[in-house]
């Protein structure tokens, strides 16, 4: 399993640009104007900008300061084997008392 977080910026090429030159993260060759993933070693930053989200996003329409909202994504290989599949520990069951 992965981990990525995903940033919401109101400017995405000033964003790249920092992680980039600054915080010397690895950029893809090929650039997606809505959304650039940037990565250093294991860790991976999703950046996009706030104002192309879709109105339905649930961190769309909150009137929040900047920078308090953040995505974290767990990265699997197979969704579905996960999904259905066996957990990796079986857990004894626990009383709700």
């Amino acid at each position: 399993m992965k981990l990525r977080l995903e940033l919401f910026v109101h400017n995405i090429e000033k964003s790249v640009e920092f992680y980039h030159d600054i915080l010397e993260f690895n950029i893809p060759k090929e650039i997606n104007e809505d959304y650039v993933p940037v990565r250093k070693g294991d860790v991976v930053l999703g950046l996009a900008e706030m104002k192309k989200l879709p109105d339905h996003h649930p961190i769309k329409g909150y009137n929040q300061q900047i920078g308090l909202g953040v995505e974290v994504v767990l990265e699997v290989e197979d969704v579905e084997n996960v999904y259905h599949g066996e957990p990796p520990v079986k857990l004894p069951p626990q009383n709700k008392e």
